[in-house]
């Protein structure tokens, strides 16, 4: 058996084995269009009696012709079409059109056979320049083989041309296709964010607010993200044009490792301004690389100053009188309160005229809510009346759980307009920044928490223009 698409018969093989030219059986001679079942035999003689075979034998005298289906002996009709081909008797000769020589042929001198599939096959002959309109196929003769003939083509079928004009005209879109704002690619992306946060230009893309207005960023539940929050907001204020104050209130001194501001043993931080009133411009360091930009820094003798402010007078307003003296003028102070309701997250609280709670999406951070709130509402009506919880921001958002998803209706549900929109998600590189000494906003600015804390930061923004803090 040829892989040529015929069978090797030895009833039409010749000798040697090799396929007669003459008389090839396909394997699709039930084709539409041919009489199913239609014999095809030895061209030898046929013994007397035996009966004709279809598409090879004389159609029987009178009867209908075996392809057409129309008897022989019918008259063609003047002007009209042939009973047989079907085709009028008036139409001009058809020229043939060319097609390759090589391949099998019925009998010698026999046009080829197209390939499979090939579109010439569904029009083998065209009419002449003359005759305008769609080519006509011709039909079978009475005697050539069913499989060697043209394909038989239905008259509503359209010519290939008019597929190819309609795949080309067609509005058919696919699903998969990207939409206008998907057509930037992920890295173009994430450098257009990289370059909206940065702000290299330096102009005034936040509004500043018309007086000073001093944060204390507090919850006494730890790694909440206090810390953070307090880095990165400074930043991104500071980046847009702000001028910020970073107090680091908390003795583990991460603040000031997350701004790079050196905080070991012997440096002036924020123990001398509680406990030895030295001046807070003394103490302060412009933070490398952040224009507008200042940090207190912390350090372990922090630890024990709790203690001694015990016996010192006003110990809970050191630090408000030490903001107020300062002569230069910032936009934004915020306070990096330790995890604790102690004497320096008081001072803190006294020092501020806002409160800004960040709000892990657990639980337990909700227990201890209230225990906050209390002690907020204790500090308002004995030492700051001007204080309030203005913001709140829900941090390490972990989209997976239901649980993040219940503690935001919950904290929404409560606070109302006080929480933000904006919404920190758990990101490694917030997490991996301060073991650079840089905020997230500095060491990945493309990455989904700098994006994050960028728009809170601009919400802050927003919100203190629309309703102006009063002076402490």
């Amino acid at each position: 058996m040829h892989d040529d698409g015929r069978y090797d018969d030895r009833r039409v093989t010749g000798p040697g084995g090799r396929s007669s030219a003459a008389d090839p059986v396909s394997r699709e001679t039930d084709k539409q269009g041919w009489p199913v079942g239609a014999e095809f035999r030895d061209p030898s003689p046929r013994p007397p009696g035996r009966e004709p075979v279809v598409g090879r034998d004389a159609p029987p005298p009178g009867g209908p012709h075996p392809i057409s289906g129309v008897p022989a002996n019918l008259p063609p009709v003047a002007g009209g079409p042939q009973p047989t081909s079907g085709v009028p008797a008036n139409l001009p000769p058809m020229r043939k059109v060319p097609e390759p020589t090589d391949g099998p042929t019925n009998a010698p001198g026999s046009r080829s056979i197209p390939a499979r599939g090939n579109p010439a096959a569904s029009a083998r002959f065209e009419p002449s320049a003359a005759v305008s309109g769609p080519s006509v196929p011709q039909q079978p003769a009475p005697n050539a083989v069913p499989d060697a003939g043209p394909a038989a083509v239905s008259a509503d079928t359209p010519p290939v041309a008019d597929y190819e004009a309609e795949a080309a005209h067609s509005t058919y879109v696919s699903r998969e296709t990207p939409t206008r704002e998907e057509d930037d690619p992920p890295l173009a992306m994430e450098a257009m964010r990289a370059v909206q946060i940065l702000n290299p230009s330096g102009e005034v893309t936040m509004p500043r607010p018309e007086r000073t207005r001093v944060m204390c960023v507090a919850n006494q539940k730890g790694g909440v993200g206090k810390t953070t929050t307090t880095v990165n907001l400074a930043v991104a204020l500071a980046l847009h044009g702000n001028r910020v104050l970073v107090v680091d209130l908390d003795p583990q001194g991460n603040a000031s490792t997350g701004l790079n501001v050196p905080h070991h043993t012997g440096i002036p931080d924020v123990y001398d301004c509680l406990i030895d009133s030295v001046p807070l411009e003394e103490v302060a360091q412009a933070v490398e690389g952040i224009p507008n930009l200042w940090c207190v820094p912390a350090t372990i003798d922090l630890a024990g100053a709790e203690i001694e402010l015990v016996s010192v007078v006003a110990r809970e307003s050191r630090l408000a009188r030490a903001i107020a003296a300062y002569p230069g003028h910032f936009d934004y102070v915020f306070i990096d309160c330790p995890p604790s309701l102690g004497l320096l997250t008081v001072n803190a609280l006294v020092a501020a005229q806002e409160v800004l709670i960040p709000i892990q999406c657990e639980y337990y951070a909700l227990e201890g809510l209230n225990q906050l709130i209390n002690n907020i509402n204790l500090v308002r009506q004995h030492l700051n009346p001007k204080l309030e919880v203005s913001t709140i921001l829900l941090t390490m958002y972990d989209r997976r759980t239901r649980l993040a998803d219940a503690v935001e209706q919950d904290v929404r549900n409560h606070f109302g307009d006080k929480v933000l929109q904006a919404v920190i998600p758990r990101n490694v590189r917030v997490s991996e920044a301060p073991s650079y000494g840089q905020s997230v906003m500095t060491y990945d600015p493309g990455s989904r928490g700098a994006t994050s804390y960028f728009e809170a930061a601009q919400e802050i923004a927003e919100r203190g223009v629309k309703e102006p803090v009063r002076n402490a």
